[in-house]
């Protein structure tokens, strides 16, 4: 039996992985649609188009995929299936209907529980202890479809976002693997999503970063870790200069004002509840630097999102 035509929405390091997995499994794909890579963003992952490439498989990076001529121009492949892999844009339902063996995306948690952006982001940010990954019939609804298979994965106390990924892009291998004889012979496992379960939350922005000092120090150790490195980080002010912390720990005990320093070394910072022990920080415009060196320029007493006095 011939195997069946695939075309594949993919970017990302799950994307990579995931393309990856079909190629080694010497299935069809008959395109890749990708993103051009954005210039402002720290691309640290590896490039679906390279890997395509690689393997002479056509690749395509339209800017809207659903125009009426992209629409059109799907159409004409006539692909058995359609994956989405870590695509970052809606695809139209009259795109997915086109694909007879169905439509399919790797999501990054738990269905039905972080749908949207940056799931992984969310879950380190809200202090989750586990989270996952999810294949799921794709619908016209955003990550809403029927469940084909899910992966659990733990997150550690110290894990930033980066870790949790990394662990989340082998779980997605896995479930892809574990499934796809299912879902290329048309047998796919559906399981509806439980509606009353459902979460959503949307993309964030640089500006999403600004520490809170209000907020309990471990509020505050989750928003840091979730940001970190290679994401644009958490940071707060002091007269106007913008400070970026990359690595905390929280401190349970007595603490003072929100935002106030309380040593410089070690440099500890009080929040609403508790304290923040800051590892590494950065001034804006210089070289990012170990707070234990005790160059930072801080001194006790100072107060993280106000003035200098």
């Amino acid at each position: 039996m011939n195997k069946p035509s695939i075309l594949v929405f993919a970017y990302h390091e799950v994307g990579y992985e995931c393309l990856d997995a079909l190629i080694q499994n010497d299935e069809y794909v008959l395109a890749v649609i990708t993103h051009e890579d954005n210039p402002g963003e720290e691309i640290w992952f590896r490039s679906v188009a390279q890997l395509a490439e690689e393997y002479d498989i056509p690749v395509y990076k339209p800017e809207s995929v659903n125009s009426p001529e992209w629409i059109e121009q799907i159409r004409s492949w006539q692909p058995d299936l359609i994956f989405s892999f870590y695509y970052r844009n809606m695809i139209r339902e009259e795109i997915l209907n086109i694909a007879p063996r169905g439509a399919f995306n790797m999501h990054g948690s738990l269905l039905p529980k972080y749908r949207g952006r940056v799931p992984i982001n969310w879950a380190v940010l809200h202090g989750e202890t586990e989270t996952g990954v999810t294949l799921h019939h794709m619908v016209k609804r955003a990550d809403a479809g029927d469940i084909v298979d899910q992966e659990r994965i733990a997150i550690a106390p110290d894990d930033t976002s980066r870790d949790v990924f990394e662990k989340a892009v082998r779980a997605a291998r896995l479930v892809l693997e574990r499934q796809l004889d299912a879902i290329t012979s048309g047998t796919a496992p559906r399981r509806p999503q439980d509606e009353s379960q459902a979460t959503y939350y949307g993309g964030r922005k640089s500006e999403d970063g600004r520490i809170d000092w209000t907020m309990d120090a471990e509020t505050i150790y989750n928003l840091v870790r979730a940001v970190t490195h290679p994401y644009p980080g958490a940071f707060t002010e002091i007269d106007g200069k913008q400070l970026f912390i990359w690595k905390a720990s929280p401190v349970k005990g007595p603490g003072g004002a929100p935002g106030e320093v309380l040593s410089a070394k070690p440099l500890r910072v009080a929040a609403g509840n508790g304290s923040l022990e800051i590892v590494k920080l950065q001034w804006d415009g210089r070289e990012e630097e170990d707070a234990s060196a005790g160059t930072h320029g801080l001194e006790a007493g100072e107060v993280l999102g106000n003035k200098r006095t």
